[in-house]
C-alpha cells in the first residue's frame, strides 16, 4: 500500500533532518509538492491523499538529492526572486532575497521612465537584470557572465518572463570589450575569500558554482577587476550598485577609481550593508549626488 502525503512527509523530514538540513519539514513539503505537481496548500490541506508509485519514486529521488545537500532550487529547477520565477541549475547561483537589496537600491535612486540601458556583470540566472527590466519600462539590458551555461540560463529566463526582446546575454570577462554609456550598472560578483568557502553550508560549498563564489584570497578579486574602467561605462548621471559581503563595503568602495565616488549603500533585511552605490565624479560636481560613508 502506497504512503499518504502525511506519512511520506514524516519519513522525508526525518531523513533530511539526519542529513543536517536546516528546515527539513519545509524542504520536504516543497519537494513533495514538486513531485506531485501541486502547490504547498494542497500538500498541507490534503495529508490523507495516497501517492502513486510514480509520485513515490519521484519524491524519493528528490529527498535523496536533498540529503546530499543539493539546494532545493536546483532540485525543483526554479526560485522566486522579486516575485518572479527564475530557472535555476547547477551552473548558476541560487537567487537570494538579500540580493533584492541591489534592485531596490537602484529603483530608489532613478527616474524609472528615463533609464534606457542597464548592465549586469556576473548575471548568473539574470535575476538582477530581469527584475530591473520589469520595473524600468523603457530600458534595454545587457547581462555578462563568464559561464556560457549560466548565460544560457539567463537567456531562457528572459524568454520565460517575456523580456527576451529587451535583454541580451553575452559570455565575457566582466566589462571587457563593452561600450557605454549605461544608465545603471549592477553586479553581484564572487566575494567569498577562497579559504572561507569550505566553511559555508554544504548546500553552497558543494553544489553552487565555485566560479560564482570564489573572490580570491581576500574576497575582493572580482572588485579589483570590475572597478577600474567602470566609470567610463556610466552615463554622466548614471549609477553603479555592487553587492558586497559582510564587512566588505568600505574595502570595496576604496577600490573605486578616481572617476567614481561613493554616494551611499543599502542594508538588507538582516541589517547588513549589502550593497554600495557609486556615481561618476563629474555628476557630483554638477550637484547630481552627494558623497557618503559606509561602515
Amino acid at each position: 500500500m502506497n504512503p499518504t502525503i502525511a506519512r511520506a512527509l514524516g519519513a522525508a523530514a526525518r531523513t533530511l533532518g539526519n542529513a543536517g538540513v536546516e528546515d527539513p519539514r519545509r524542504d520536504a513539503q516543497v519537494l513533495i509538492g514538486h513531485a506531485l505537481g501541486v502547490d504547498r496548500a494542497v500538500v498541507v490541506g490534503h495529508p490523507e491523499r495516497a501517492m502513486s508509485d510514480h509520485e513515490v519514486r519521484a519524491f524519493e529521488a528528490l529527498v535523496a538529492g536533498r540529503s546530499r545537500r543539493i539546494p532545493v532550487a536546483v532540485l525543483v529547477g526554479s526560485r522566486e526572486f522579486w516575485s518572479l520565477s527564475f530557472r535555476v541549475t547547477a551552473d548558476t547561483l541560487v537567487p537570494r532575497p538579500d540580493s533584492e537589496t541591489v534592485v531596490s537600491a537602484v529603483l530608489d535612486r532613478v527616474d524609472r521612465r528615463l533609464v534606457r540601458r542597464v548592465l549586469d556583470l556576473g548575471t548568473g540566472t539574470g535575476c538582477l537584470l530581469l527584475a530591473l527590466l520589469r520595473e524600468l519600462p523603457e530600458a534595454f539590458g545587457v547581462g555578462v557572465d563568464r559561464s556560457p551555461a549560466a548565460a544560457a540560463v539567463a537567456a531562457l529566463n528572459a524568454t520565460n518572463l517575456g523580456l527576451a526582446g529587451r535583454a541580451r546575454f553575452v559570455v565575457g570577462d566582466w566589462h571587457s570589450g563593452l561600450r557605454g554609456p549605461f544608465d545603471v550598472v549592477v553586479a553581484n560578483p564572487p566575494y567569498i575569500a577562497t579559504v572561507a568557502i569550505a566553511d559555508l553550508v554544504p548546500d553552497v560549498a558543494r553544489h553552487e558554482p565555485r566560479i560564482a563564489l570564489d573572490g580570491g584570497p581576500d574576497g575582493l578579486g572580482a572588485y579589483r577587476a570590475i572597478l577600474p574602467g567602470l566609470g567610463r561605462l556610466l552615463a554622466p548621471s548614471g549609477l553603479a550598485v555592487l553587492e558586497v559581503g559582510q564587512g566588505q563595503a568600505s574595502a570595496v568602495a576604496a577600490l573605486a577609481g578616481a572617476d567614481l565616488s561613493l554616494v551611499g549603500g543599502d542594508r538588507d533585511l538582516a541589517g547588513m550593508q549589502r550593497c554600495i552605490v557609486l556615481k561618476p565624479v563629474e555628476s557630483l560636481k554638477k550637484g547630481l549626488g552627494k558623497v557618503a560613508e559606509v561602515h
